[in-house]
């Protein structure tokens, strides 16, 4: 089974894709948000440090992520294959993640920065739920509401404009080297991330064969 990277800018929809392709592939996907969530969850003395971190309002270090992420990949699951969703997000955590496990694929999603920010700019996520909506791509059936509990849609501050400009700005900066080291090893392949979610998909699925 492959062992696979996704990578793109904020907005690009790889999240959607990764998780459709990893149940496809009967893979776990794996998130550096949803790792350290579920560190910190089960009490594990990792997961405890990084609550350390967290609590204190500061991003976790490199090393702690890659130890739980190197205890997440020694689970029985990910011997069959991985889909790691947005990690390494440098160079350096790229050639650290090197020395833990082997990649076979590494797919870019790409989307010209118009399209990213008017994707971001229209999204809407339930507080309750957290599911979201996108209010041109994907509306709820009531203006404002989530179509589950009916709870009041909110735009996150991350995606107002001004700062959806300095996300892309500063993924620009640090995957330009990140995408160099992976297209120098011949693991690379770029996916057009326009269209919709099944067209996008399609495109996934025949850059695996």
């Amino acid at each position: 089974m492959p062992r696979i990277v996704f990578l793109g800018p904020p907005g690009v929809g790889k999240g959607t894709q990764a998780t459709t392709l990893a149940q496809q592939l009967g893979v776990p996907h794996l998130s550096t948000g949803d790792l350290l969530r579920a560190a910190v969850a089960a009490r594990t003395p990792l997961g405890l440090e990084a609550q350390g971190h967290m609590d204190a309002g500061r991003l976790v270090p490199d090393d702690l992520v890659l130890k739980i992420l190197g205890e997440r990949l020694a689970a029985p699951d990910a011997a069959r294959g991985f889909l790691l969703d947005g990690f390494p997000r440098n160079l350096a955590q790229a050639e650290r993640l090197a020395g833990i496990t082997t990649i076979d694929l590494v797919l870019s999603f790409e989307l010209p920065a118009k399209l990213l920010i008017e994707r971001l700019a229209g999204r809407r996520v339930c507080p309750t739920c957290q599911s979201v909506y996108n209010i041109v791509t994907r509306p709820p059936k009531v203006e404002g509401k989530c179509d589950r509990d009916g709870t009041a849609l909110v735009q996150r501050p991350d995606d107002r404009p001004e700062a959806i400009t300095t996300r892309l700005a500063v993924y620009a900066e640090q995957t330009a080297p990140l995408l160099g080291f992976y297209r120098k090893s011949g693991l690379l392949r770029s996916i057009d991330a326009a269209g919709t979610p099944d067209e996008v998909a399609a495109r996934v699925r025949n850059a695996l064969h």
